[in-house]
């Protein structure tokens, strides 16, 4: 029972994680306009909001996060409905270079079984495993930079916009 506990606070979001289906043929992102500041700042701050709380594998909520979780979580604070697996989100949205990446962009890791949401300063957000909860890493740490796999940008709705008192 142990190795299977051990296993599933390490697979993070591994278990609902499938295959992606290939995305159509699109123009890379350095050729399109880039993203409206203000909205894509909105998600960011959103997340930030979400730093320290709890990981919990399958968790979508405040009390508890899990990677996509959390994505979908605060997507949905700005009227965005994602699904909550890596894999599937990774099917959606604009695919983004590295290079290309701007505040609010979903990152991708591990053969699509992580994710988190870009902050900007080659930072991102994530819920990873159990004890460390939702924090923000570096997409050059060791783990993270062998372990890339890619990033997408999703269109936000022209009203994504937050109440900055809660």
């Amino acid at each position: 029972m142990t190795v299977f506990g051990i296993s599933a606070a390490l697979a993070g979001c591994a278990i609902l994680a499938k295959e992606p289906v290939p995305i159509s043929e699109r123009p890379p992102i350095s050729e399109r306009a880039p993203a409206e500041p203000s909205r894509s700042q909105t998600v960011v701050e959103l997340a930030k909001r979400h730093v320290g709380a709890p990981y919990r594998w399958g968790g979508s909520s405040p009390s508890g996060f899990d990677c996509s979780g959390l994505v979908r979580y605060v997507y949905a604070q700005v009227g965005v409905s994602l699904p909550h697996n890596a894999a599937q989100q990774y099917r959606l949205g604009t695919p983004v270079t590295r290079d290309g990446l701007e505040p609010g962009d979903l990152v991708f890791f591990d053969r699509l079984r992580h994710n988190g949401i870009y902050v900007g300063d080659g930072l991102f957000i994530h819920a990873r495993q159990t004890g460390r909860g939702v924090n923000i890493a570096s997409l050059d740490d060791g783990w993270y930079a062998s372990h890339w796999v890619g990033a997408r940008r999703l269109e936000l709705p022209a009203q994504a916009s937050f109440d900055q008192e809660r």
